[in-house]
């Protein structure tokens, strides 16, 4: 029987030597090399062409998405199965965006690592319950209305730190439309409050910085 060749890429040391480790036990799971870095493993995957890289998130030099976009540009042959312990819709979407045929959590058991690593190795797609009900869950959920100009020019004045009166003189607004619109733009965003907002904004490439 061929052995599944893997690395495995994790900034902190005993993490991979527990995944190691767990791996070890199977016959059928040959570790050939082992990175603390999103570099280090694309060095490490151009020498060794495993069949699987199993890739942590969050990394110093290159994170995981990189480091997956990488390998799939490169490597394509090699599956990326992430190994985290983030499980947030951002996390989740920009992992599998990136190519990744897998996203596990770090509470996953023994066996579940295993069947993984083999299912990957097959390009079978892997998720961990939770990771999938969230996917799941946004794809079920309406697609929101775009920010409009004018939202968005509200939102970079909470960006920059004005208040809605200082937005309204800005824009030549009343300070009552000021709070309509952050209404608004709450709601498109599916947040509670201006920081929350800009947060959001930020991550989704929305805003522009004015100073």
């Amino acid at each position: 029987m061929t052995r599944i060749r893997i690395v495995v890429v994790d900034d902190h040391t005993v993490m991979r030597a527990g995944v190691i480790t767990l791996l070890a036990g199977d016959t059928g799971i040959d570790v050939v090399g082992e990175a603390g870095d999103g570099r280090a493993a694309l060095d490490l995957i151009a020498r060794h062409d495993p069949d699987v890289a199993l890739v942590d998130l969050r990394m110093p030099i290159l994170d995981g998405v990189a480091t997956t976009a990488a390998i799939v540009a490169r490597h394509p042959r090699t599956r990326v199965l992430i190994l985290t312990t983030y499980d947030t819709d951002d996390d989740i979407e920009r992992g599998v965006e990136a190519g990744a045929v897998g996203y596990l959590l770090k509470d996953t058991t023994r066996d579940q690592l295993v069947d993984a690593v083999h299912a990957a190795s097959r390009g079978e797609t892997v998720l961990a319950p939770r990771v999938a009900a969230k996917l799941f869950a946004r794809m079920r959920r309406p697609e929101r209305a775009p920010l409009t100009a004018r939202e968005l020019d509200v939102l970079n004045g909470v960006a920059d730190g004005l208040t809605n009166a200082e937005i309204g003189a800005r824009l030549v607004i009343a300070e009552a439309t000021v709070k309509t619109h952050l209404l608004r733009l709450f709601a498109k965003l599916d947040v509670n409050d201006r920081t929350h907002a800009v947060v959001v904004a930020l991550d989704r490439g929305l805003l522009r910085r004015t100073r």
